[in-house]
């Protein structure tokens, strides 16, 4: 991973969650109705959104090299759940103006489909959950 390699969370009161991640801060917060107070993204909204900026990411890298216009560019996600409740799958919708040239919006979706986020994710990383006892 390109930047952090380590990500220290803390918890500066109430449902709020925050990640030190290089020089960031990154903060998230739980809904009202959850307990929290809903001053921050939730972290599952976190990670939702860095699944579209990261395609995102990967569109206007492939607009600026070929010195194409980004204004009208939008990239939707629409998140589907399973009857568990467990995310099922994910469209990423990458809408264009119509005056963005026909023959690059298949490339749009190829380069967005390499986002690493996705990737990630496709690959199924492993984890590991520990309790570790600092000095």
């Amino acid at each position: 991973m390109a930047g952090a390699s380590e990500i220290v969370v803390t918890f500066p009161g109430g449902m709020r969650v925050d990640a030190q991640v290089g020089r960031h801060v990154v903060r998230t917060d739980q809904h009202v109705p959850d307990g929290g107070e809903d001053s921050a993204p939730t972290p599952f909204e976190l990670f939702a959104a860095s699944l579209a900026t990261c395609a995102g990411l990967f569109v206007v890298g492939f607009c600026q090299k070929r010195d194409l216009p980004t204004d009208g560019i939008r990239v939707v996600e629409r998140l589907h759940h399973g009857e568990d409740g467990a995310l099922a799958g994910v469209d990423l919708d990458i809408e264009v103006p119509a005056s963005f040239p026909e023959k690059y919006r298949d490339a749009l979706v190829r380069v967005a489909s390499k986002c690493s986020v996705k990737r990630a994710i496709q690959a199924q990383p492993a984890f590991q959950v520990r309790t570790v006892v600092r000095d």
